[in-house]
């Protein structure tokens, strides 16, 4: 199956919902991934020991669509891999690049947090309960999309590429009010430490998600080191090099290469050169 991704930003939300691949999306791999999602993924990783699997740059799913070069992490869309269907409750982790003034026509989210991390240009986005957000480097976007919501989201400049990692976290609770925010972080407070920008927890740093779940960014000068340690003693790391050069667990990890990691408390990073990297901790659920 390949999903079509041309429909244009003003597409109706009938349209889209009655389009031949929508539908064929739904009803073929929506089942597949729901079903897995509750059990895939925990497979290859040993729940009595730690365990790691190292997953390169060049392994993960491609979609060029031509106003969209989108590079999936774990099965989404068209691309499908058994084994790459979720890490425990991250779902999703796309590498999007859009280009100037496309995007996506309205469309529906149910029970998912979806967090939008722009690295380059700018997003807008509309949704169905009124919000209209504009987002660009340094922001960070949630939205819950709960019993239902719909929304579109393009890049704002029309001369520029929009560069942006999207990421879906199954919610520990359904059915909840759909809900959007938005954050602007000092870009400081990630140089050569760790930046929280998602909790389970509204008195904390950042935005919370209905899921017991942190993320975590940094840009570190070579040759910095740090350990991270586990918010919640049962849940797993999901590690993103997004540029440069870093070492987890004696591995090198260059740009854009991730790390899943279980049953391992604390880990050490060292940057070998320049580097920034994403932290995602997640239930193994």
């Amino acid at each position: 199956m390949d999903l079509d991704y041309s429909l244009p930003v003003k597409t109706s939300v009938t349209e889209f919902m009655n389009h031949p691949d929508y539908i064929e999306f739904r009803q073929a791999l929506c089942p597949l991934v729901l079903y897995k999602s509750m059990v895939a993924l925990t497979t290859p990783f040993n729940q009595k020991n730690m365990q790691f699997k190292l997953q390169k740059a060049n392994e993960r799913g491609t979609a060029d669509h031509g106003w969209l070069k989108a590079i999936h992490s774990f099965s989404f869309a068209s691309y499908y891999h058994p084994e790459k269907m979720n890490f425990g409750a991250l779902r999703v982790l796309n590498d999007d690049i859009i280009a100037g003034g496309m995007g996506f026509g309205m469309h529906p989210h149910d029970n998912m947090e979806i967090i939008t991390i722009p690295l380059e240009g700018a997003l807008e986005h509309k949704d169905s309960i009124g919000n209209i957000g504009h987002i660009e480097a340094g922001d960070v976007q949630v939205m819950s999309a709960g019993t239902g919501i719909r929304h579109s989201e393009y890049n704002k400049n029309k001369d520029k590429f929009l560069k942006l990692f999207q990421i879906w976290i199954m919610p520990n609770v359904r059915n909840v009010p759909p809900r959007y925010d938005q954050i602007s972080l000092n870009l400081e407070e990630r140089h050569n430490k760790l930046q929280q920008i998602i909790s389970p927890n509204k008195n904390e740093d950042g935005i919370w998600i209905h899921q017991n779940a942190w993320i975590h960014i940094a840009k570190f000068d070579a040759n910095l080191q740090t350990q991270y340690t586990l918010k919640s003693k049962d849940n797993g790391i999901y590690l993103l090099n997004i540029s440069g050069e870093i070492g987890v667990l004696d591995q090198l990890l260059e740009s854009r290469d991730a790390i899943a990691i279980t049953n391992k408390e604390e880990i050490e990073i060292k940057a070998i050169t320049d580097a920034e990297f994403l932290i995602i901790e997640v239930p193994m659920i």
